[in-house]
């Protein structure tokens, strides 16, 4: 079983790098399609959110087919999506076309990513979930990182549909590889002992309750990394650095964080105290962030330090909707946790860029650092939810896991 399922987490781990460097696409050739579609910023920008916004319309309905068909089903249609999108944004020879391709292979991406998050949630519950989920969460800054070095130089080269291209034939890849590969886990694995009797019906409020308050969580946590990427660098430009180095120094956190989130999610599941660690790097990263406000001069170690902080909590707020959804909801349930994270996050960097105008760079900064610290009183009001939280975080049958223990029924 070990070997199993580190197997499938490699699996999955390759899909979502197909996901991640697709997203990248459209940033790395901005300046082409600029010229080749003649559209400004606004434009650009507009199929770069496109990609992520259908996420608030599909999670919900997404979670239902999934519990309806099957994760294996509806993550290879999202791949398969995802290529189509991507073969129709590279013969596309007008913006209307492009902004049609991306919205396609945006809602592949949802489902797909979906239907990803429960495979890895049914094989590792009860198992190192937040170790996996930190793996797992590693594929996107990856798939980005590999997109900034990569897709520059082939637009250079061939020309920017190309990119394209090659992003909709590693998800068509993704998905022979998850069709050959993968397969669900054992039923005394996953814990589900049966299918639930009504596949449309809505997990019961005591586990809907706690996930949408993860999904609030990992919507603070993720918009206060938005604001990080965005709009530190006009910050780091304001007290006198050159942009090109404003951006090296804002881009070291992502090139740290692809070895702190998987390393601190694992030292966070040996530590079985994931809540006290999502707090206090919580707490930790806005800090820094509010004294990268007063402090620009100490861009450097400040940078350094939050790519360390960013990456312990990421795993195990992933791992929260897991805590508390039986099997059975498992699909519905990590649905309204995507729903509750793109509502949190759909209109965030339109906020923050409103701040940065009126009150000036270091405005959506500090907004960061709030952001940061309002997953604390989240993170309590969780645990003050979740019914019979096991305190010490350990389940004496399986090392480092989480458990959630109910009472009999009377």
């Amino acid at each position: 079983m070990l070997g199993n399922r580190w197997t499938i987490l490699i699996v999955l781990f390759v899909a979502r790098i197909a996901m991640s460097f697709q997203f990248q696409t459209i940033a790395s050739t901005a300046p082409f399609l600029r010229d080749y579609f003649g559209v400004g910023s606004g434009e650009i920008g507009t199929l770069i959110g496109l990609y992520m916004a259908s996420g608030i319309i599909l999670a919900f309905p997404g979670g239902l087919l999934v519990r309806r068909f099957g994760d294996k089903t509806l993550s290879i249609t999202g791949l398969v999506l995802m290529a189509l999108g991507g073969l129709l944004l590279g013969v596309s020879d007008t913006y209307a076309a492009a902004f049609l391709g991306r919205l396609v292979s945006g809602s592949g991406a949802v489902l797909m990513g979906l239907a990803l998050t429960k495979m890895t949630t049914d094989w590792f519950a009860g198992h190192e979930i937040v170790t996996a989920m930190s793996i797992l969460l590693t594929s996107w800054p990856l798939g980005i990182a590999l997109g900034l070095v990569i897709q520059p130089l082939l637009a250079e080269q061939v020309g920017w549909p190309w990119v394209m291209h090659g992003a909709a034939a590693l998800s068509a890849l993704a998905a022979g590889l998850i069709a050959i590969c993968y397969r669900s886990p054992p039923l005394a694995s996953s814990g589900e002992t049966s299918p639930p009797a009504h596949p449309f019906s809505l997990p019961p409020r005591a586990e809907a309750v706690p996930t949408v308050i993860a999904g609030l969580i990992w919507g603070l946590f993720n918009l206060g990394l938005i604001v990080f990427f965005s709009f530190v660098p006009p910050l780091l430009t304001e007290h006198g650095l050159a942009l090109q180095d404003a951006a090296f120094l804002t881009s070291s956190a992502l090139w740290i964080m692809i070895a702190s989130v998987p390393a601190g999610g694992y030292l966070v599941q040996r530590s079985g105290r994931p809540d006290a660690a999502i707090m206090l790097f919580a707490g930790v990263a806005g800090s820094a962030l509010m004294v990268l406000t007063m402090q620009a001069g100490a861009a450097l170690p400040l940078c350094i330090a939050l790519g360390i902080t960013f990456g312990p909590p990421a795993g195990a707020i992933m791992a929260m909707p897991g805590r508390v959804l039986k099997p059975e909801n498992r699909a519905v349930g990590l649905s309204l946790f995507m729903v509750t994270y793109y509502v949190t996050t759909a209109g965030g960097p339109g906020i923050a860029g409103l701040v940065q105008d009126h009150m000036g760079p270091a405005a959506p900064v500090a907004l960061g650092a709030f952001l940061f610290m309002g997953i604390v009183p989240l993170v309590l009001a969780y645990r003050a939810v979740v019914p019979e939280l096991e305190r010490s975080g350990q389940d004496s049958s399986v090392p480092g896991s989480i458990a959630v223990r109910r009472r009999p029924p009377p």
